[in-house]
């Protein structure tokens, strides 16, 4: 099931920022090895209860003028509309409310998402709560006071927010239809793949950067099977700052992959794999999709019989972070090899909900510690004991051990390559956890 998506909308100045670290804090997950993770903090995992969402901070405001202010608030906020399930709209307790606020207030209103109001600075509630309840003139809802410098009141705003979360885990049962994502950056051809792979010229395609609009889920039938894809290619504006258009794509992309099984990393191939592109791909592997990274434009590639060796090694060591994701050459103008997508989606996703027998994973194992022996440091060796799948979409195992210190990140590459080995997984990333079993419990 996909995780909600909670974005973060306010002025400058009134602790957006500060906020968002207090949530991220112990909890943002960083994966070493996936570029542009750390690097722009726009989304981090929150876990709250038992509830996880992703959260967004739509964007920093830094310009002198209220008029420039406000226009970005209202981006900040559509931004939010188009992307979060539920949105936390934070003002600021000192500077009262302003004009701005309840500009911004009302498009939130408008727009039906549940909006969660929240009331920054109030170090002392019984100091503060008189200025609080003025924020009931926005007209959305109860205010909740917090203060995000000294993390006070965070629990009721956090159990507000998952408040608004559906209870729709069994509507998405019934779901089975395959959800497919199609990210990438401006202009590598995502409009014109979903168009073939519908048949319909529902997005506006032309070659400026960003001209597409609105991100629509389309339902296709193919063979008798359906398939949902879910579109990103949808830029509502023409952006001046490339920063920005630059968040706003990222932004876009975690929520689409968020909700997808497969992702289609599309790449364009006059262009090369670029480290924009190995962004895009960190997302989706990050969050344990299925992918497949898919070669667009191929047609007008001079080649010779080097040329997909070459372009493959290429695309292989720009995103060694992924080395499962399988590779497809397709053109959207001619239509070449689009159909066969449909096969690589099905074999993915076959993949990502496979499910190994107990018995048959500890046989995998005992051999390959056999073949290779567990590292060991200053006399205690790594002792192996169990291992058992846990989870699909993506597989998922945990591996019973007696000193989780000694389990190399190598060591457990070696025992995943092991399973690949046996069982393929191709086209879906794996996910390992250590668990410590003192010698005794055995």
């Amino acid at each position: 099931m996909s995780k909600p998506v909670v974005a973060i909308v306010g002025r400058p100045n009134v602790g957006k920022s500060t906020l968002f670290n207090v949530l991220a804090g112990e909890m943002i997950s960083i994966v070493k090895d996936t570029p542009g993770v750390t690097r722009d903090r726009i989304y981090a995992d929150v876990t709250w209860l038992d509830k996880e969402f992703t959260m967004i901070d739509t964007g920093g405001i830094e310009p002198e003028s209220k008029d420039i202010i406000l226009a970005q608030m209202r981006e900040q906020a559509q931004i939010a509309i188009d992307t979060a399930d539920v949105i936390i709209f934070i003002t600021d307790v000192r500077q009262g409310l302003v004009d701005a606020d309840s500009k911004v207030a009302d498009m939130l209103r408008r727009s039906g998402k549940p909006v969660v109001l929240a009331v920054n600075k109030v170090d002392s509630f019984e100091k503060f709560m008189p200025d609080v309840y003025e924020f009931y003139n926005l007209g959305i809802g109860d205010p909740v006071p917090v203060s995000a410098a000294s993390r006070l009141g965070i629990g009721d705003m956090l159990d507000a927010v998952i408040a608004h979360f559906p209870e729709h885990e069994a509507e998405e049962k019934e779901d089975e239809r395959p959800r497919v994502a199609i990210v990438g950056k401006p202009n590598v051809g995502k409009s014109s793949i979903i168009n073939k792979l519908t048949g319909k010229q529902r997005v506006i395609v032309s070659d400026i950067a960003g001209t597409t609009r609105d991100a629509i889920d389309t339902n296709v039938k193919y063979n008798g099977k359906d398939y949902v894809f879910i579109d990103t290619a949808g830029l509502r504006r023409k952006s001046k700052i490339k920063e920005e258009l630059e968040r706003y794509s990222i932004i876009r992309t975690v929520t689409a992959v968020e909700r997808a099984d497969v992702v289609l990393v599309v790449i364009d191939a006059t262009e090369g794999v670029t480290e924009q592109d190995a962004k895009i791909a960190g997302i989706a592997h990050e969050r344990g999709k299925g992918i497949i990274i898919v070669v667009n434009k191929w047609d007008a590639i001079e080649k010779n019989d080097k040329t997909m060796k070459e372009y493959e090694n290429n695309v292989r060591r720009v995103l060694s972070f992924m080395p499962y994701a399988e590779i497809m050459y397709v053109s959207a103008e001619t239509g070449q090899r689009l159909n066969k997508l449909y096969d690589m989606i099905d074999m993915v996703i076959e993949n990502q909900t496979l499910r190994v027998a107990t018995g048959v994973l500890n046989e995998i194992m005992t051999e390959a510690v056999a073949m290779q022996q567990p590292p060991s440091d200053k006399g205690k060796r790594l002792k192996l004991y169990y291992i058992t799948q846990v989870a699909v979409k993506p597989p998922s195992f945990v591996i019973f051990v007696n000193n989780k210190e000694l389990m190399h990140f190598s060591y457990t590459r070696y025992l995943e390559n092991k399973i690949r080995e046996a069982f393929g997984f191709r086209g879906t990333a794996l996910k390992f956890f250590i668990r410590e079993r003192k010698e005794k419990d055995q």
